[in-house]
């Protein structure tokens, strides 16, 4: 009963959950992104949203961007607090001005997409990451 209660940290523990979070918001992210991105690359006109008037290709292109390369940048473990700032930008685009006149029910996935995107940058990648194995080298 007392583990329940436990304040500390094992650190072992931190590692597993932030390589859970990173692979789940990854896999998930690219079921977002991958078809945004077979968007982009289609012969057909872009049809996408021009939420803060760079035009639609640039929207379309920043949010492949960010979905499918950060995304993937998010899997490995690589460079991932500064992967995961393009994700917090579109989650926060996505809540306060695509969705902003939606109920709470269409745009909560975009708040907890965003909340797990700031633990990811305020944390990094943990043990079980190419960051890691960078950092080592450079120690």
């Amino acid at each position: 009963m007392k583990a329940v209660f436990k304040t500390t940290i094992n650190a072992s523990y931190l590692d597993a959950a932030l390589l859970i979070a990173r692979i789940g918001l990854a896999l998930l992210m690219f079921t977002h992104g991958i078809p945004k991105l077979g968007q982009f690359f289609s012969d057909g006109p872009i049809q996408y949203v021009d939420p803060i008037g760079l035009g639609v290709t640039l929207s379309l292109a920043l949010t492949v961007f960010a979905e499918v390369l950060c995304s993937t940048l998010l899997l490995i473990g690589f460079a991932t607090r500064l992967a995961a700032i393009p994700l917090i930008v579109v989650m926060l685009v996505a809540f306060f001005i695509v969705h902003a006149a939606d109920p709470i029910n269409v745009k909560e996935l975009s708040m907890v997409y965003l909340l797990f995107y700031v633990v990811l940058a305020v944390t990094g990648s943990g043990r079980y990451s190419v960051d890691y194995l960078i950092s080592r080298k450079q120690a």
